[in-house]
Formats: structure tokens, C-alpha cells, sequence
């Protein structure tokens, strides 16, 4: 034998033996465990509702700033409308409701 090898006993080779059938077993149901379809199923979910929600939140938070860029431009700095470019804005969008509505009958009587 070489220098600083023990002699070990038959109780010790078994004690360990014994101790890697535990930690093999261990290690066996740890894997069954994730290859389970429940819990492949349960981490899939887990995942996709972690991406759902980071773009939601994403979203949230684009829809946040220019939601707050648009007030900006239509409201001064003491949260009074801005005339100058409230009153051109308005007339747009009536006109574009006008085109749309004139377009629909227009349609209608084809």
C-alpha cells in the first residue's frame, strides 16, 4: 500500500457503500422529480408567465411615458392647456371623424 492510505474495515466500506445507495437514490428522485410531466408542465407555465408579465410591464411603462410626452405637449407647465396647439389637434381629429363618417355613407349609398 502506499504511504498515507488507510486500511479501512469491512463495516467502513459497507458504512459508505450504503451512503452512496442513499445519495444515488437521492439524486434519482431529484431527477424523476423534474422530468415529471406535472412538473415540466409547472415550470413552462411559471416561464411563460414571468415573460407575460415583463411585457406587460414593458408596456406599461412605454405607454406610461408617452402618455406623458402627448400631455406634455398639449399642457404647459402649470397643467393649462396649451391653445396654440390644443385648438389645431381638435380640428384634426374632427375632420378625421368627418372623413370616416363621410366615407361610411359614401360606401353605404354605392
Amino acid at each position: 500500500m502506499s504511504e498515507g492510505s488507510e486500511v479501512r474495515t469491512a463495516a467502513q466500506i459497507e458504512a459508505e457503500i450504503t451512503r452512496r445507495r442513499q445519495d444515488l437514490a437521492s439524486t434519482l428522485d431529484e431527477i424523476a422529480v423534474r422530468v415529471h410531466p406535472v412538473t415540466i408542465v409547472r415550470d413552462t407555465k411559471a416561464k411563460a408567465v414571468s415573460a407575460v408579465d415583463r411585457s406587460v410591464g414593458q408596456a406599461y411603462v412605454a405607454a406610461n411615458r408617452a402618455v406623458g410626452r402627448t400631455r406634455a405637449h398639449f399642457v404647459d407647465e402649470k397643467g393649462a392647456p396649451r391653445p396654440e396647439r390644443v385648438i389645431p389637434a381638435a380640428v384634426a381629429g374632427v375632420a378625421l371623424v368627418a372623413a370616416v363618417a363621410g366615407l361610411t355613407v359614401w360606401r353605404r349609398r354605392r
